[in-house]
């Protein structure tokens, strides 16, 4: 079994980096900090783009994850890597085939590489509160809540960090219902076409 130290240090480093980059983030960690919780505790899932979800996973591999499950979209597809007591490892990539062609995954690694999370999605317990609290300190989203009121899942993206008038990375808001710890298909789509601007 792989050292749990080894991924704590990656997932530590990653996580680091993400917040260097990522102003929602930053503030999001101050103030949970502030009230002695801490960003890492309410990471619910992060997600690596790439050009080759199973190259990219080994390093997670090797260090704890498994293979839980596929998502198809219409121009690119993930795969979810789970270990307990961590946050899944979302793995996404354009369809290697003609089908890929339209995605926005090729591009995006091409500029940024696939060593960084494009997101790093945190648990929260109301939404829409948490929008209004946020933005009240400045954060822009991206489009509008994914899921209906209710539902097992609902999300939302922060507008995206921007490198070089390219979209980089976003925080994600997701509430969580009836114990269900999945993503949805449409929804992830959705999320990601809220953040197409200038890809």
């Amino acid at each position: 079994m792989a050292h749990a130290g080894d991924l704590d240090t990656v997932m530590a480093m990653m996580t680091a980096d993400f917040l260097e980059q990522n102003s929602a983030g930053r503030m999001l960690r101050r103030a949970l900090d502030d009230v002695g919780v801490g960003f890492v505790p309410v990471i619910d899932h992060v997600t690596i783009r790439t050009m080759d979800i199973d190259r990219r996973a080994q390093e997670f591999i090797a260090l704890g994850y498994e293979y839980d499950e596929t998502i198809h979209y219409a121009d690119w597809y993930a795969k979810v890597f789970r270990r307990g007591g961590y946050p899944a490892l979302f793995v996404d990539q354009a369809y290697p085939d003609d089908r890929g062609k339209t995605s926005i995954i090729p591009r995006w690694v091409e500029k940024l590489g696939d060593q960084v999370f494009h997101h790093v999605a945190v648990r929260v317990e109301d939404i829409e509160q948490a929008i209004l609290k946020l933005k009240a300190k400045g954060v822009v989203f991206a489009g509008e809540i994914v899921g209906a009121r209710g539902g097992a899942l609902r999300q939302i993206f922060t507008a995206p960090e921007m490198v070089d008038g390219q979209p980089f990375s976003v925080l994600e808001l997701a509430e969580r219902h009836q114990g269900y710890q999945g993503f949805l298909p449409p929804q992830a789509d959705s999320l990601m076409r809220s953040t197409m601007r200038g890809m």
